[in-house]
């Protein structure tokens, strides 16, 4: 693979109106940390099977632990840290306790990322 060369100022020139509205535009230091562990959470790959098999419907732990040939336990441990991101929600009916996407934001960053991972590797 050939490396590519990354771009570098040849003139130290700030623009300051530009260097402005982009300091003006840059969220708190606590919006930015959250983000990060957002985005760290969904660095995961089991984390974000989960995710996809929840896209369209609620499933269990036993029903996940199924749809991904993994164990309980696992699953269980991936679905706590995604509840604890505010990613995955439940429902309990009887015993059984059903996890679904927490709302339709998770579904679009998850949809989103998928189209930009495919349009950029040519699937």
């Amino acid at each position: 693979m050939p490396s590519q060369a990354i771009a570098v100022c040849k003139t130290q020139a700030i623009h300051k109106d530009m260097v402005t509205r982009a300091q003006k535009n840059m969220p708190s230091e606590e919006i930015i940390r959250k983000a990060g562990d957002f985005f760290k959470t969904l660095g995961d790959p089991t984390r974000i099977k989960i995710i996809n098999a929840l896209l369209h419907e609620e499933l269990c732990v036993c029903d996940i632990a199924a749809v991904l040939n993994m164990n309980q336990t696992t699953i269980s441990h991936q679905l706590k840290t995604l509840k604890a991101a505010d990613m995955v929600k439940y429902r309990k009916e009887g015993k059984i306790v059903y996890y679904s996407l927490d709302d339709e934001h998770i579904t679009e960053i998850y949809q989103l990322g998928m189209v930009h991972i495919k349009e950029e590797s040519g699937v």
